[in-house]
């Protein structure tokens, strides 16, 4: 057994908690919670089942701080698809395709902000986001909307654009899933992806908008649990030191906070299990470990806590790499406490523009640039009557969840009172939407039809049938534009579709 160097039992348990990012379960943290930030657990995850509304979840955060006045306070709060603030209405804010897709990189770095001041306003100080993924595969599963784009130099210009905007907010920024998880055809919640391209690639391609992101002074970095062969043949990023040591801390000279993504994901809970991979992960460079996501009670962090104790002990895992990831958490929390007593969402000159608060203003504004429309054949005529709205749902993937409402009928209905909606999966077919349909115009909704044979298959049958029939597509846009009104909206949040009814409705 390695005799420790430095410090107490006492601080190495304080360092083993430090590297720790954990959830819970509740509006209102538990006494275990409370009980470990005193011992020394310096971050706590914040997921949509921990938030109701604004005022619960500043009191939640105050009550946090009541225990440790410099506790960070993580979220992945991406906007657009991915919400956790707005995660049972839709986000007031559309995603970074939309943004990508307007291309104004002022405009991103005000939504940004916004986002960042409503996240400081709540107590919450560093967020999970932004994606910078190049999303270079149209097929990829997870990322999508979530990226600005599938090409290298736009996400990177809006990656720095974002952090500028969150950061002056006093929020961390957390740029993912490092060294880019764009070109996966494989979900890392579910499975290990892998990315078979050259180093040259990843340079021009994936490294890019990291690299941009590093420059601009993001707070933190969040690896991807992908496998690279041409930079690791043998181990998924996060745990692979010559990734998150060798290319991002030395080549690439980042010296902020390394977070891992949510180590409860298959990809490293099927391959390596939770404890060993936490071990592993910090060895290979992380400073911080995420977990919480699906895990979340007081058991899973002990045991993260006694192995990363017990890798020190056994000379596994050198005390001198995990003193130094500590000491990054508490660098950065140290940052999100100076920002918080000077009120930095509040200093003179940030990005905040006419009729931002409550936040809806300039998501809205967003949603409404990001939308294309694209008329069919004859001129378009809106619905005189309510329509019926035809919802065609894939499986929602793990990182955006299947909670939070999207499409455009509650909209619709609020412009055109009487609008009825039915949702339909893959055992449904056209005929089935006709019949529920009776007599009105039909509104079909659409997600990365490109990507489902059977979405195209029911909208073949209902523009055979009804050619009046409006299209609106809230994922990727990569099908050709179909219907008598083709409406792409670039992602799903509730903006997206409050700016997709107005088109619909000709308001």
């Amino acid at each position: 057994m390695t005799t420790l160097v430095r410090g107490t039992s006492d601080t190495l348990t304080r360092d083993a908690l430090t590297v720790l990012q954990p959830g819970f379960v509740g509006t209102t943290p538990p006494d275990w919670l409370l009980r470990r930030i005193g011992e020394g657990l310096s971050s706590v995850g914040l997921f949509g089942r921990n938030i109701h509304t604004p005022e619960q979840l500043t009191a939640l955060t105050a009550r946090l701080r009541a225990e440790r006045e410099d506790v960070l306070v993580a979220i992945d709060e991406e906007g657009g698809d991915v919400t956790r603030l707005e995660v049972r209405t839709g986000s007031s804010f559309p995603g970074n395709f939309a943004l990508g897709v307007v291309d104004d990189t002022e405009l991103t770095r005000a939504v940004a902000h916004e986002l960042g001041r409503r996240l400081a306003e709540c107590g919450v100080d560093l967020n999970w986001a932004p994606s910078a993924d190049v999303n270079s595969n149209p097929d990829n599963p997870v990322i999508g909307v979530r990226s600005f784009g599938a090409d290298p130099g736009l996400a990177a210009r809006h990656t720095v654009a974002y952090i500028e905007g969150m950061q002056s907010a006093g929020v961390a920024a957390c740029v993912k899933h490092f060294p880019g998880h764009g070109d996966t055809s494989v979900d890392s919640h579910l499975a290990t992806p892998r990315i078979d391209v050259d180093l040259d690639t990843l340079h021009a391609r994936e490294l890019a908008p990291f690299r941009a992101a590093i420059a601009a002074g993001s707070k933190s970095v969040m690896s991807a649990h992908i496998l690279l062969p041409a930079l690791d043949p043998d181990r998924p990023a996060t745990l692979s030191p010559r990734v998150l040591t060798g290319l991002l801390r030395q080549e690439l000279g980042f010296e902020g906070l390394i977070v891992t993504d949510g180590m409860e994901m298959q990809a490293i809970a099927s391959t390596y299990g939770i404890e060993r991979g936490s071990v592993l992960a910090i060895a290979a460079g992380a400073d911080a470990i995420c977990v919480g996501g699906g895990l979340a009670d007081e058991e899973i962090v002990l045991s993260l806590r006694d192995a990363l104790v017990e890798a020190v002990r056994t000379g596994e895992l050198p005390e001198e790499r995990l003193a130094d990831a500590a000491a990054r958490v508490r660098a950065l929390a140290s940052w999100t406490q100076a920002h918080r007593a000077r009120g930095a969402g509040s200093e003179p000159g940030a990005a905040v523009q006419e009729g931002t608060a409550p936040g809806t203003g300039i998501g809205l504004v967003a949603a409404r640039r990001a939308l294309r429309v694209t008329p069919g054949g004859e001129p378009y005529t809106p619905p005189g009557a309510a329509p019926y709205v035809a919802s065609f749902a894939p499986v929602a993937n793990i990182a955006v969840g299947d909670e939070t409402p999207w499409g455009v009928a509650a909209e619709l209905e609020r412009l055109l009172p009487g609008t009825r909606t039915g949702s339909y999966g893959p055992e449904d077919a056209a005929d089935d939407v006709l019949r529920a349909a009776g007599e009105r115009r039909i509104v079909a909704v659409v997600r990365d039809a490109h990507r489902h044979a059977w979405m195209r298959e029911a909208l073949d049958g209902l523009l055979a049938a009804r050619p009046d029939t409006v299209v609106v597509e809230m994922g990727l846009n990569q099908a050709p534009p179909r219907g008598a009104l083709h409406i792409a909206t670039h992602g799903a949040a509730r903006v997206c579709g409050i700016a997709a009814a107005e088109a619909v409705a000709g308001a």
